[in-house]
């Protein structure tokens, strides 16, 4: 499944809807706002990573980062509340989204815990040394969200939201140090110049996934809106059974897009 693709296209229909919106007062409501209802597609970029919290003992140093191009594409249902929903304050959404969500990092480690591939065989213990780490996972995710409308243009959510892996990457390699197999007093096995190997944590990977989310919405024109909204995860990314990486790691986001409202 390409994501790009699908994603692409809908910001060029966004795109060319919103060219229709231009004319539009940001003070009209649509009648299905009347009904107490509100439809929108969204679309928009991910921004963060997957992180400790605290920054353990074992990370010296952050050397590089990158955030990646993860896009989003999605879905929100908005019930107003009222007899009048046109002038409703409160409201409850829905949404569905289709997101990655990825990162790329060079961290400068000691005693971190680690299990390696050199020559075909695995080695497990403690890497003192650089670590390069590529996280990438394509989700779809589901948020609930108490809404509140401050005015005609704004309006502010928070709330929590589920989310499903159906793809799960985590891997990298390690440089320019040293591993002490078992424990930090094991057989030191050294890499020095080019040397490097590889590991994969993918399979430990967690496919479900919660957290929280909170942000807001301007309303630009009638039917088009620009998005921030900051997610939090709420539990680490990795199964409970894993235990080389001995820190939990969140993943923490912020989305930011548009939407076209029906």
């Amino acid at each position: 499944m390409n994501i790009k693709k699908y994603i692409l296209s809908a910001v060029i229909a966004l795109s060319t809807l919103s060219l229709s919106a231009q004319t539009d007062r940001p003070g009209d409501i649509d009648k299905s706002v009347l009904l107490g209802f509100e439809y929108e597609i969204n679309a928009g970029i991910n921004i963060g990573g997957a992180s400790p919290l605290p920054l353990p003992a074992e990370i010296r140093k952050i050397n590089s980062y990158s955030p990646h191009l993860n896009l989003l594409i999605g879905t929100t249902v908005t019930k107003w509340f009222g007899p009048e929903s046109k002038q409703s304050k409160w409201g409850i959404s829905a949404g569905l989204r289709f997101e990655t969500k990825g990162m790329e990092t060079d961290a400068t480690v000691k005693n971190y815990g680690m299990t390696i591939i050199q020559d075909g065989k695995k080695l497990s213990g403690k890497w003192t040394g650089r670590v390069q780490t590529k996280y990438h996972s394509q989700q779809l995710a589901v948020p609930i969200n108490a809404v509140y409308r401050i005015n005609n243009r704004w309006k502010v959510n928070f709330g929590p939201y589920i989310a499903y892996a159906f793809s799960n990457d985590f891997d990298g390699y390690v440089y320019e140090g040293y591993l002490r197999e078992g424990d930090p007093t094991g057989n030191k096995v050294s890499f020095e110049d080019d040397a490097r190997a590889t590991y994969d944590f993918g399979d430990d990977l967690r496919k479900f996934q919660w957290g929280v989310q909170c942000g807001g919405a301007w309303r630009v024109f009638n039917r088009l809106s620009i998005n921030a909204n900051l997610t939090w995860g709420l539990n680490d990314i990795f199964n409970k059974s894993f235990k080389t990486v001995t820190f939990n790691m969140y993943p923490i986001y912020l989305n930011l897009g548009f939407s076209y409202v029906f």
